[in-house]
């Protein structure tokens, strides 16, 4: 628009005011927004208008392009990243929703600042920011060159740090490279749709930088973020199944940090679901079970949320509701190596403990594990750090945490499982069984190089089985309670009661909240 074109009156102001902002409502334009329909596969604005309370979006940087290079001004509509704030089930979140139609989402200049504006405010003013990422990475050529790299990429020392003051979440809703995959490795919780990609950069890039041909799903699929990396917490069909995700994951987070998760309506018929425990647990000691359908019969009806199912399958970790209120459940799993935690086992729990504690979710531990996997692989892993993050997370933890021993609990993962004074509480079943190693094992080992015969073996085995009763730990009172399976969840509702009981008005100190997402 030339001198001679330019608006006059504040109609003619008015009426191109709103002939610019519908024009950047169209994003890449009605062929690529078809497309992308035709292949069921939402657009920015379509997730927001899903993931939002009806009518309550209120967009920043509208009108915002690309201005490093003239050309692109028009050609960038929101410069690819729609970013405003809105409200979920009546509280307040920021959101940034990648524009794949505009550039691949590339970030720039401009759209950086978005996202910059909008992080700060979610954290200065206490609400969940979320990430709906779909972006091919830097912006090419823009970022390019030493004036590039000065003017974008270190332009905000505070872009990719974490101090957890209130709760992220991402979604990765198809190619993620660069910033959209760091911060989806830095929310709290992250949802992939199948056919997404999570990844440092392209297949293209990667191929030519190791000179053979990458997939993208090897690169990046969701079978490898949901069960090798644990990168991601749920796996979802459709972006719609996405969206639903992230509703249901903040409606048992808080706003901030500095206020306690909401309390929900008890469903009726949750106290009944108790009295089955008994009808799960197998009588053999030897025999595995599902600890999900404990769990399930533990906290309020329907309310289990769990993290991470396909990774470090050693251990469950999910949110839950007891008497309404928000508790983060960790538990071990006998259905897989009988439940003896392995490296990302412990990885799993360690990220929810941090996670718990930055936010104010009380921990419960159900403890049923013969101690940790041992053998050269895991020692590769670097298995004795891991076990040692898991356990200075857990006594860095200022939340309660209750431990309900519920068979096997030996060794050192005795004590990172929430043994002894690890615990605000612990309580035994009459079928726990404690000691430093399994009886059969130990047997072994004592009577290693000896000539001792099939009888001695049983008599030093019957010994130590004695002496590894729930009798041994309620005499001495390294448990606190004892209690039948089916009051588990009547003592647990109790307890909690008197553990959140906190001069800080259930705050917890905090102590994680840097702690880093992955290590």
């Amino acid at each position: 628009m030339n001198q001679s074109q330019l608006p006059e009156t504040l109609e003619e102001k008015l009426e191109e005011l709103g002939q610019r902002e519908e024009a950047a409502r169209q994003m890449g334009g009605k062929d690529k927004i078809a497309r992308r329909t035709a292949a069921g596969i939402m657009n920015a604005r379509s997730r927001i208008d899903v993931l939002l309370d009806p009518g309550t979006f209120s967009e920043n940087g509208l009108l915002g392009v690309s201005t490093v290079f003239e050309e692109d001004r028009d050609k960038t509509p929101a410069d690819g990243k729609v970013a405003g704030f809105g409200l979920i089930d009546n509280r307040r979140v920021g959101i940034v929703s990648n524009d794949f139609t505009v550039k691949g989402a590339s970030s720039s200049m401009t759209n950086m600042k978005k996202i910059g504006h909008v992080k700060r405010t979610a954290t200065d003013r206490g609400f969940p920011l979320i990430f709906l990422g779909e972006s091919s990475g830097a912006r090419m050529p823009d970022n390019m060159g030493s004036e590039g790299m000065g003017t974008m990429l270190g332009n905000d020392p505070h872009q990719y740090v974490r101090h957890r003051e209130t709760p992220w979440v991402s979604a990765v809703l198809g190619q993620c490279f660069g910033s959209s995959a760091w911060y989806s490795c830095l929310a709290d919780f992250t949802v992939m749709r199948k056919g997404a990609v999570l990844a440092v950069a392209s297949p293209a890039l990667a191929s030519l930088a190791i000179g053979q041909k990458v997939e993208p799903e090897d690169l990046g699929g969701w079978k490898l973020h949901s069960e090798e990396t644990g990168l991601v917490d749920r796996v979802v069909e459709t972006d719609e199944e996405a969206l639903a995700e992230i509703r249901k994951f903040l409606s048992y987070m808080p706003s901030h940090n500095g206020e306690t998760p909401p309390v929900a309506e008890v469903p009726a018929g949750s106290d009944e679901a108790a009295d089955h425990i008994t009808q799960i647990l197998p009588d053999s000691r030897k025999r595995g079970y599902d600890v999900r359908k404990i769990i399930n019969c533990i906290v309020d009806l329907e309310s289990f949320f769990e993290f991470k199912p396909r990774f470090g399958r050693t251990a469950v970790t999910g949110l839950a509701r007891l008497d309404g209120r928000v508790v983060g459940m960790v538990a071990n799993n006998p259905m897989a190596k009988a439940g003896a935690l392995d490296v990302s086992g412990c990885e799993k729990v360690t990220r929810f403990l941090v996670m718990c504690d930055s936010f104010n979710i009380p921990i419960i531990n159900l403890v049923d594990t013969p101690g940790f996997v041992i053998g050269i692989e895991g020692e590769k892993k670097k298995a004795p750090g891991k076990i040692m993050n898991f356990m200075t997370a857990l006594q860095m933890c200022t939340v309660p945490k209750l431990s309900v021993i519920m068979r096997k609990s030996y060794g050192q993962a005795y004590l990172n499982m929430g043994g002894g004074r690890n615990s605000d509480s612990v309580a035994v079943w009459p079928t726990a069984e404690v000691s430093f190693m399994d009886p059969q094992y130990a047997t072994e080992v004592v009577t290693w190089g000896k000539d001792a015969s099939d009888e001695e073996k049983g008599a030093i085995r019957e010994e130590m089985e004695r002496n590894s009763t729930y009798l041994g730990l309620a005499q001495i009172f390294a448990a606190q309670s004892v209690i039948a399976p089916q009051d588990t969840r009547k003592y647990l509702i109790e307890e909690l009661k008197i553990q959140q009981l906190r001069r800080s008005g259930g705050i917890g100190r905090h102590n994680m909240a840097s702690w880093p997402t992955t290590y």
